[in-house]
């Protein structure tokens, strides 16, 4: 019997054409956001440390501004609405694992039919002064990364006995994802660490592309 196939998503800078932390960041420009993230590339905190840290930075008297531009912002990837029509249409499971947050990831992905069981993402919290994201994906025994929004937990929890599993991303934050799966489609950073350490993967530029590749592949 062949396995069935199954899509890990992410969504800032995969689904959308930019990654929409980085743009809510450079437009509201809090002091020292900018050096967060150079800490988070050369590894020096955690992507959960980072992005907390990043987001606390962020007065919630501010809320409806910075919802709004987040959601004004973000522009969708051409093909993606006849990507999510393909996968239904052909059986494939698409989850959208993303360690974006959910107050600007709903909205967009709602005219979309997916359902919110198939969404992973951080949340948030405008309780106090400033956001507080919260983490209800976290690591599991086997990640030791401190993600934030653990994609190898989730996918872990798809067995490759059963499941062809195929990712598709961006960043660092698919890269630990990306050494799991049958077949990787990135873009940008993702691209970088793959021929680093000279794992196969597809380049995209749109969903069409990716479409085009999964019909020229046979199903394991």
């Amino acid at each position: 019997m062949s396995k069935e196939r199954i899509i890990f998503c992410d969504f800032d800078g995969t689904i959308t054409v930019n990654d929409n932390i980085v743009a809510i960041m450079k437009h509201f420009n809090p002091p020292g956001w900018d050096a967060i993230v150079e800490q988070i590339l050369s590894k020096q905190i955690s992507i959960k440390q980072g992005v907390g840290a990043m987001f606390a930075l962020l007065p919630t008297s501010r809320r409806e501004e910075i919802v709004d531009y987040a959601i004004s912002n973000a522009v969708i990837r051409d093909g993606f609405k006849e990507f999510v029509d393909y996968c239904q249409v052909n059986g494939i499971k698409l989850l959208i694992t993303s360690g974006g947050i959910d107050f600007f990831i709903y909205p967009l992905l709602k005219p979309f039919p997916i359902s919110v069981d198939h969404i992973y993402c951080n949340a948030s919290s405008f309780e106090g002064s400033t956001i507080e994201i919260l983490w209800p994906n976290r690591c599991d025994e086997h990640c030791t990364t401190d993600c934030g929004m653990c994609k190898t937990s989730i996918i872990r929890s798809y067995p490759a006995e059963k499941y062809e599993r195929i990712i598709i991303g961006d960043s660092i934050t698919d890269f630990e994802g990306a050494k799991l799966v049958d077949t990787i489609f990135a873009r940008a950073h993702l691209i970088d660490m793959c021929e680093q350490l000279n794992y196969p993967y597809y380049a995209f530029d749109t969903f069409f592309d990716i479409m085009k590749q999964l019909e020229a592949e046979p199903v394991i």
